[in-house]
């Protein structure tokens, strides 16, 4: 028995699908509805720890996440110079446990694809170029969900899993929103080295920090993190020049990334953002989950994880339980507020140091912590 049988969902990115698939592969029907017209995924690449393996696996799409990534051990230290001089090559905590590498690099449009995949084999119904428009929940025990201007219908529940400006979460009065952390990240998405076989991290320089992870056999992404600045408007010829100067002063695979950018590889720029709703995330019979909860800078590769993570307690009360209750909910949050919390507040942290210079910051403490609380599972 489940304690919902119709169920909505906003957004079709990680945690979205995450949820549709979990809730699909137990018998419940699923609606997942995506404002934009066909499965996208923004920037190059993603890094996932062990412990978002872990959620994969549990969604049974474990064997061709791991076929289409690339997985790695440990992570390198190297300062800037013509010559990259290695500093350091540290081991990575294995927060999935011992069954999973410690951490993969792959393309997002391939992640993307394969949880897309599954939550349609599952049974779920993805619906792409429609907007979930307002919602009614007059009843205690259902929700009734507008699309388009239309209404679809009572759900027993509706996820916004719609991301950082999340419109679910603007419809039930949630108020808190991403804030800038000060930084801005260049990315792009090019050849692998064959000398690359983990993440390598370049801290020092003209940026914060310079780095790259490995995607595939042949491929990898690549970033530079800067002082935030207001690059709309920025061409793409523009962007493609900015990285390649800003990453002048970093050798080793340095060099053929910018031989990749000088060939056309495109270059984008983003935010660093945080937030964290602080309290109950639903009202009701709608919550939020993923970015649309909780946000922050991509300092110890956790975000897609967290997200992953909301998905898979959520699905596991929904599907384990006979009744959306107070019970439910007060399980749900003790389980994950915390969680996420530590995560934000730690990668924020992070970040600022880089800002202040502070020299004398214990990051890899902060790091190592974090990493030892995310080898429990959710």
């Amino acid at each position: 028995m489940t304690a919902v049988h119709r169920v909505a969902i906003a957004g079709a990115g990680v945690a979205g699908l995450a949820a549709a698939i979990r809730l699909a592969a137990n018998g419940v029907e699923v609606d997942l509805y995506e404002s934009k017209p066909e499965l996208t995924a923004l920037g190059s690449g993603i890094s996932l720890q062990g412990n978002a393996l872990r959620v994969f696996d549990a969604l049974g799409a474990w064997d061709d996440i791991r076929a289409a990534g690339f997985a790695f051990e440990g992570l390198t230290l190297r300062a800037p110079g013509p010559d990259a001089p290695v500093v350091a090559n540290l081991p990575d905590v294995k927060t999935g446990g011992p069954d999973y590498p410690a951490a993969m690099g792959m393309p997002r449009p391939d992640l993307a694809r394969i949880l897309l995949e599954h939550a349609e084999k599952a049974g779920a119904r993805v619906h792409f170029g429609r907007s979930i428009t307002g919602i009614d929940a007059r009843a205690n025990d259902a929700v009734e969900v507008f699309v388009d201007g239309e209404s679809a219908g009572e759900y027993d529940l509706l996820i916004g899993a719609d991301g950082l400006n999340s419109t679910i979460r603007e419809m039930i009065g949630i108020t808190d929103k991403p804030e800038p952390t000060g930084m801005g990240i260049w990315r792009t998405f090019v050849s692998r080295p064959p000398e690359v076989e983990r993440s390598e991290l370049y801290y020092g320089g003209p940026v914060y920090i310079a780095g790259y992870t490995p995607t595939g056999k042949d491929s990898m992404y690549a970033f530079l993190v800067e002082k935030a600045q207001d690059r709309q408007g920025v061409s793409d010829e523009e962007a493609t020049r900015i990285m390649i100067e800003e990453s002048r002063a970093y050798g080793g695979p340095w060099n053929a990334i910018r031989a990749d950018l000088e060939k056309g590889a495109h270059a984008n720029y983003t935010w660093f953002t945080k937030h964290l709703v602080d309290g109950p995330w639903n009202r009701g019979r709608v919550v939020i989950i993923g970015d649309a909860a909780h946000s922050c800078p991509p300092t110890i590769a956790q975000g897609a994880a967290q997200g992953l993570e909301d998905a898979l307690v959520l699905t596991e009360l929904l599907t384990t339980r006979d009744a959306v209750d107070q019970d439910l909910w007060d399980t749900f949050h003790a389980r994950r507020l915390p969680r996420a919390k530590a995560v934000v507040e730690a990668s924020v942290q992070l970040g600022q140091w880089q800002i202040d210079g502070n020299r004398d910051a214990d990051a890899g403490g902060l790091i190592f912590g974090i990493a030892q609380q995310m080898a429990q599972p959710a």
